[in-house]
């Protein structure tokens, strides 16, 4: 199995547009901390806090890099199994997003020690995503074929959210996934919310303070657009 091909493949093409191309304001204020409510109480509380934090410390390592500060864990059975963040920037690569590198993490890992496609399946039911920011069209779509157990995330992603914002696609019914000729979705629980200030904190600081790496426009000069 190779991981980053049958992924994007598997996706049908489904591809979540890239944050740094688009008008910083815009999405500046699209960024809602209140825009979903985490309804996670009791015991699970505090478990959900510890691994979204871990999650925070990677969308901070992302920003430390220059790139969109969205960071992930994926936890099977209480303990981390791997961990990603955004490297569209270093590959140069739109679908690099943080949940596609950990999924490419465990996917390499599992196809080391030979296991089967079907016991792939197995352990994604048994595993849990914690990450910074609502998964994109691209990555939900790929995690509800993956067939994650569950999805616990920090702000909305209003722009191009696949788990609700836009699209729900962590719904086992989504027509988006299940229809001829398209990988059947298994969809996944969801649950937005959990540190959204946090979240909308640090990508605001990403989109104050600049991105030196967004393609410049392309204007023509002035006494150009007159003629």
């Amino acid at each position: 199995m190779n991981s980053s091909v049958s992924i994007e493949q598997a996706i049908g093409g489904i591809h979540g547009e890239e944050m740094e191309n688009r008008d910083m304001n815009s999405l500046s204020e699209s960024l809602k901390p209140e825009s979903k409510m985490a309804s996670v109480e009791g015991e699970d509380s505090s478990t959900t806090l510890l691994f979204m934090e871990l999650a925070m410390q990677q969308a901070k390592l992302a920003l430390d890099s220059l790139e969109v500060p969205v960071g992930c864990v994926i936890v099977e059975d209480g303990k981390v199994i791997a961990s990603g963040k955004n490297r569209t920037t270093e590959t140069r690569n739109a679908t690099r997003h943080a949940e596609m590198e950990a999924i490419d993490v465990l996917l390499e890992q599992w196809q080391k020690i030979g296991l089967s496609e079907s016991e792939v399946a197995e352990k994604f039911s048994r595993c849990n995503l914690y990450v910074t920011c609502e998964p994109c069209i691209m990555c939900a779509a790929a995690l509800s074929i993956l067939g994650i157990k569950e999805v616990y995330y920090g702000c909305a992603n209003d722009k191009f959210g696949g788990c609700g914002s836009i699209l729900s696609l962590h719904a086992s019914s989504s027509e988006h996934l299940n229809r001829g000729g398209a990988p059947q979705g298994k969809g996944f629980k969801c649950t937005g919310g959990i540190m959204a200030s946090e979240a909308v904190s640090l990508l605001r600081s990403f989109y104050e303070q600049g991105n030196p790496n967004a393609p410049k426009p392309h204007r023509p000069p002035v006494h150009q657009m007159s003629q």
